[in-house]
């Protein structure tokens, strides 16, 4: 078996990241429709071996997973809880989706509710916040449909592409999350 069931939603699953799945990985960190809302990967030029050796130290440290879809167990990203401090109770939250014909799915949203669930109902953490660029719409739908909420902007704080652009902070406390996903 590749990948494991540890989170489990309803349409995907996280599972610890595959060192394995480099290649795969390589190919969406160089593709530009993919990374060009990803601030540290945009004018990257990444190999096999360099992302296999990124992935090593992921699958090693951390709270980084595989979100996996159900049907056909097929990777579909990584989402990761970052900068995770106990003492504060707080992490920030990484996302991505490879391919582009998973996009706008919901695939994104449902993984990032798995690990909003266990962030605050396992680790007991009591905010976790994340950045977007003011430019990725599709994006920041997506945050505001789980529950984040502006909390911040750096105002012409990137320069993407030949111009800047805002970056956006997002956050969301325990209770606010947990009074959203009452059943």
């Amino acid at each position: 078996m590749k990948y494991f069931k540890k989170l489990v939603g309803e349409r995907v699953y996280l599972s610890p990241i595959d060192p394995n799945d480099a290649e795969i990985y390589t190919k969406w960190l160089n593709d530009g429709e993919v990374t060009q809302h990803l601030a540290s990967f945009d004018a990257r030029i990444l190999g096999v071996e360099k992302e296999r050796e990124a992935l090593v130290g992921m699958a090693a440290n951390g709270y980084n997973f595989a979100i996996v879809r159900t049907e056909g167990d097929t990777l579909l990203g990584n989402v990761s809880l970052l900068n995770v401090d106990m003492l504060n109770r707080s992490a920030t939250v990484g996302i991505f989706i490879g391919e582009t014909e998973n996009h706008s799915k919901g695939y994104g949203a449902e993984a990032i509710e798995l690990l909003l669930d266990y962030s605050f109902n396992t680790l007991g953490l009591h905010s976790v916040e994340l950045s977007v660029f003011a430019d990725n719409a599709r994006a920041i739908a997506c945050y505001r449909k789980v529950g984040f909420r502006e909390c911040g902007r750096r105002t012409e704080a990137l320069f993407k592409r030949g111009r800047f652009v805002d970056l956006i902070k997002m956050e969301i406390l325990d209770r606010e999350f947990n009074a959203n996903n009452e059943k």
